[in-house]
């Protein structure tokens, strides 16, 4: 049975950190590129970052820049979003996604078929 698995949210302070995992089960993630996307409440679902199936090349919105490290375990058939300085702005639930394009888009788009079920985030004092 193909399936992504979303972990690794929790609750956390402003300024903190945490690192959300996605693990693949019945195929291996080195095939596709993965997309991480979040929606907050009331909002429509936006991507955050993503890392591309020919060589890795990743890329982040605007929001998230210099804060989110994207990276992928072979081994562990996982790929890792680590996220630092959260802010209050970035709590959501947070998916990941595969998608088959050689180089990955930071687009919400039928291009990523495989979803995982989401883990939620949440940063506040």
């Amino acid at each position: 049975q193909v399936q992504l698995v979303e972990s690794g949210g929790g609750f956390v302070q402003p300024g903190g950190s945490l690192r959300l995992s996605c693990a693949a089960s019945g195929f291996t993630l080195d095939d596709y590129g993965i997309g991480w996307f979040r929606q907050a409440p009331g909002k429509g679902r936006e991507a955050v970052s993503c890392i591309s199936r020919i060589d890795d090349s990743t890329y982040y919105a605007g929001s998230v820049e210099g804060r989110f490290s994207i990276s992928r375990d072979r081994a562990e058939n996982t790929v890792y979003l680590q996220m630092n300085s959260l802010k209050p702005e970035d709590t959501a639930i947070y998916y990941c996604a595969t998608t088959e394009l050689p180089y990955c888009r930071l687009v919400v788009a039928p291009t990523y078929g495989h979803w995982g079920k989401g883990t939620q985030v949440t940063v506040s004092l």
